[in-house]
Order: C-alpha cells, then sequence, then structure tokens
C-alpha cells in the first residue's frame, strides 16, 4: 500500500471518492492508502476460496464477498479491503458499497502486506464484535492460520498444512481440503 498525498478525509469524503476512483484505496484515520496489484498465486488463492464459500452460504442468509468490498470499522475510523469476508448479519444488507459486521475474514499473505495483516490491520479487526475468524493464508507454501474468538474472548490460532490435509472455518461450519484450496496455485 502507498499513502496519497491527499489532505486528510472524512469517512464520506472517502467513500465518494472511492465510488469514483479507478484505483482501490484503504482508509486509515483520514488517509488513505493506495492498494498494490496482485500476484498469480494471491488471486489463485482468494477466487478458490471464495468460490467454495459462496456455494457453502448459499441460501443460509449468509454473503461471501471477494476483494471489491470494503469492511468498515467505526470505532477505528478504518476501512479495509479484506481477499475474502463472509458476513450473516441483515444489517449489512443496508450498506452496497462496506460491510460492517463480517463474521468471518481472509487474508492473503503477501510480502508487502504480511506484517501489517498479521499486525495493525488484525488488531483493528478484533475490534469488531461480529468477528469470530480472522484468517490468513500463505502463498509461498500451503499453510493456513486461523485466529478463532473463544468464549472467553480471547484469539486462539490453529495452523492447517499439508500434515493436516483439511482446513476448517469454524464460524462457518465449513472445511475443505489443503489440496482444494491450493489447486492451480503456483507457489512464490
Amino acid at each position: 500500500m502507498v499513502a496519497s498525498s491527499q489532505p486528510s478525509l472524512t469517512p464520506d469524503e472517502y467513500l465518494q471518492l472511492e465510488a469514483e476512483s479507478p484505483v482501490k484505496h484503504e482508509y486509515i484515520g483520514g488517509e488513505v492508502y493506495a492498494m498494490a496489484g496482485a500476484t498469480d498465486a494471491h488471486v489463485t488463492l482468494a477466487l478458490n476460496l471464495a468460490t467454495l464459500l459462496r456455494h457453502h452460504v448459499r441460501g443460509s442468509g449468509c454473503r461471501a464477498y471477494i476483494a471489491d468490498m470494503k469492511v468498515r470499522i467505526g470505532s477505528h475510523n478504518r476501512f479495509y479491503y479484506p481477499d475474502v469476508m463472509v458476513t450473516c448479519d441483515p444489517r449489512d444488507s443496508e450498506t452496497t458499497s462496506y460491510k460492517c459486521f463480517p463474521k468471518l475474514v481472509v487474508e492473503v499473505l503477501s510480502d508487502s502486506t504480511e506484517a501489517f495483516d498479521r499486525g495493525d490491520k488484525f488488531a483493528d479487526f478484533q475490534t469488531l464484535d461480529s468477528l469470530e475468524e480472522y484468517v490468513l493464508i500463505n502463498t509461498r507454501h500451503p499453510r493456513v492460520e486461523c485466529f478463532r474468538r473463544n468464549k472467553a474472548g480471547l484469539w486462539v490460532l490453529q495452523y492447517y498444512t499439508p500434515e493436516t490435509d483439511v482446513f476448517r472455518l469454524e464460524s462457518i461450519n465449513f472445511s475443505d481440503t489443503l489440496a482444494t484450496l491450493y489447486e492451480d496455485v503456483e507457489y512464490q
């Protein structure tokens, strides 16, 4: 992500500019950051998972979104574009350009964003009461990291690797094989 040279914007100004911009930007406390393009592995992993999740949640009242839908974190004045997300909250049908109540957020890791995805972005997403699971997918080798909020409100990590074969997204009662998730991925 690259910071823009624009002056500080309000959320409404950001949404108006974003609706007209040919380039996607994330919004952090009044500052906008241009989104970089993605690699083949990144796009393939996001599309594979989004396709699986779209089929899984069909007819359930939940919706799966990929890359172009923003999540608003109002308490921290943020808008992010997760690679994949699922929302099951009917209040999210009230907004067409962003969602506020995701149940599941997935980020496909890249060299340029991995530290941010693991750090400040994850900390911001943790403030959403609706979020039950935050998932990181590795592009260099098959590994999925699922951070789940337990009943005590603590985030617990579970790794999935080729040794486990299957990965599970408990927030939406979904599981599949790592081989299916990583189908057609050329590792970076």
